[in-house]
């Protein structure tokens, strides 16, 4: 019976990067790879998961060195791109356009899964793991370390003892289901996708040139393309191939699934509610290429990561919130790089129980601090204003504090974790609070704030704030990154107490000058507004810069003087 260091169940993106992220550091561990398809992976693969952002993108360039061969063969991304609901859906010029005028300062990338995960099938192979395909996993026994893998290969059982088990086999979610592990997210939304043959560049759907001519060549056509409106969003995102992605993205409450969950049903969905992909983009049967579904996506897990018996899950084996941000491939750079760690270590023979267990709480830590992101918010998507603010909130909080913690190798780093994250006042707890205040502001302002806004076009890179707080992703902090978590969630309390401000200024008519605790801030349904006392020490006095940010994000708005 042969024997290996670590088994992975599943050969997916999160399978065969884990697997390249353990070579690199250790060459001589022995892995295994067990995937079920038969052979290559297709061009223009059936997968979720093509569009990523800057901290997947830092994984798969700086930590994986894959940086040239997705440079040369998949599409370089160009942000993420918005537009919102207008009175003329048949018209994209009519509608709010959110992302950046300019060429961005990382490289993000948009990946044809298909070529991506066969290349790195080849890049695996040339590192020694071992793969086989046609391997469908049976049975799992865990031994303490002494753990073994059932598997039929080609009709043929077969048996491996292995030292780590790792479930990457996506929704299978093999370890989750036999430990009974499964914990279940109130976020009722679905999806439905497909791919079309040729290009589509949304940069040629508006007839105004000046419109056309208003950001530079394929800047358009190389965004992750989002159209939103009440209780959806339908992405569009170019693929290396020359085909195109297309998904349905709803809340079930608003958007039932029986009204897109077939081909014919989505493409009726679609006339209805974005007609002007009907127009744009060839529909016919024949041009399609696939169609899946998907229904109530989000999904979560009590556990993660097991350093006594020696298992992990990453991927969709694990968590999955919402692909609204692109954030697949960030949870999987995240597990992968927690999971490998607690690997190397113990394959050196270092007792590795304590550190996977804190690992295991932060990254859920990580994930139950981000499910207010998405959870309910579905409901804001018809709310141009509130959504555009909503977004620069996300943005803001998404390069501050996970990227920056991710890109400067904090995560590993056992005693900042528990400095950051295990203290009850450390900075990781003030930062999910913080957040989750502020996305319950977003859905008490909903009632007051419905207005439909029509020909406008905002960058974020307009504000001060967000620009230094993407420019700093990368940058190496050293021993100040606990001075740049503390200087980047100061900037976080600045703008919610100015986003909270601004609103009570046009709901209640308070002063736009009053200091708010961001932490106790409240916009209730009865009409009273929570200003905290001035004594209050976590009171914020208003900021010249986020005075500015907010007025800019603020359609047909004044600046407020200090």
């Amino acid at each position: 019976m042969q024997q290996y260091d670590v088994t992975i169940l599943g050969g997916g993106l999160a399978a065969l990067t884990l697997s390249i992220q353990i070579k690199l550091k250790n060459p001589n561990a022995k892995i295994l790879v067990l995937e079920k398809r038969k052979s290559e992976a297709t061009v223009a693969a059936h997968k979720v998961g093509e569009s990523t952002v800057e901290l997947a993108g830092y994984y798969f360039r700086e930590i994986l060195g894959l940086g040239k061969y997705l440079d040369e063969f998949e599409l370089p991304k160009h942000g993420l791109r918005y537009y919102f609901k207008s009175n003329n859906k048949n018209d994209i010029t009519t509608r709010v356009e959110l992302g950046p005028r300019n060429w961005l300062k990382y490289h993000t990338y948009q990946v044809d899964r298909g070529t991506f995960e066969n290349f790195l099938i080849k890049k695996n192979l040339e590192l020694g793991t071992e793969i086989v395909l046609d391997a469908r996993v049976t049975d799992v026994e865990l031994g303490n370390g002494n753990n073994a893998v059932k598997y039929v290969e080609g009709g043929t059982a077969k048996t491996v003892t292995t030292s780590w088990i790792v479930d990457a086999s996506s929704r299978m979610s093999l370890l989750k289901r036999k430990l009974g592990f499964e914990k279940p997210i109130e976020h009722n939304c679905n999806s439905a996708w497909f791919r079309v043959k040729g290009v589509v560049d949304v940069a040629k759907w508006g007839n105004n040139k000046e419109w056309q001519n208003q950001l530079p060549d394929r800047l358009r056509y190389l965004s992750t393309v989002h159209f939103l409106d009440n209780g959806y969003w339908v992405w569009i995102i170019p693929l290396g191939s020359k085909n195109t992605s297309i998904g349905i993205v709803a809340d079930q409450d608003i958007h039932p699934f029986d009204t897109y969950n077939t081909l014919e049903t989505a493409m009726e969905w679609l006339k209805t509610n974005e007609p002007q992909f009907c127009k744009e983009i060839d529909l016919s049967p024949e041009n399609i290429l696939d169609f899946k579904i998907l229904k109530h996506f989000a999904h979560h897990s009590e556990r993660l990561f097991d350093g006594y018996q020696k298992w992990a899950a990453t991927g969709e084996a694990g968590a999955f919130l919402d692909p609204f941000y692109s954030p697949g491939s960030d949870l999987i750079s995240l597990s992968n790089t927690l999971i490998s760690d607690v690997i190397l270590r113990s394959l050196k023979g270092e007792d590795v129980a304590f550190r996977a267990d804190v690992y295991e709480q932060t990254y859920l830590g990580l994930i139950d601090s981000w499910i207010p992101i998405y959870k309910d918010k579905y409901k804001l998507m018809g709310n141009t204003q509130i959504m555009v603010l909503k977004i620069f909130w996300d943005w803001a909080v998404y390069w501050s504090v996970p990227t920056v913690l991710f890109t400067n190798n904090a995560f590993t780093d056992l005693n900042l974790v528990k400095k950051l994250f295990s203290a009850p006042d450390g900075l990781g707890r003030k930062f999910g609070k913080l957040g989750n205040r502020v996305q319950q502001l977003l859905l008490d302002w909903r009632p007051y704030e419905n207005k439909v806004l029509e020909g406008k076009y905002i960058d974020p890179f307009d504000l001060e704030y967000l620009r230094k707080l993407q420019y700093e992703i990368e940058m190496n902090q050293g021993e100040n990154l606990i001075d740049k978590m503390a200087e980047n969630i100061s900037l976080l309390e600045k703008f919610a107490a100015e986003i909270f401000r601004k609103i009570s200024a046009e709901v209640k008519g308070t002063d736009m000058n009053l200091k708010v605790n961001p932490y106790e801030m409240v916009l209730d349904v009865e009409n009273k507004l929570n200003i905290p006392e001035v004594s209050d020490e976590h009171n914020v006095a208003p900021d010249k810069m986020m005075r500015e940010a907010v007025a800019t994000i603020w359609f047909e708005n004044e600046i407020v003087k200090l």
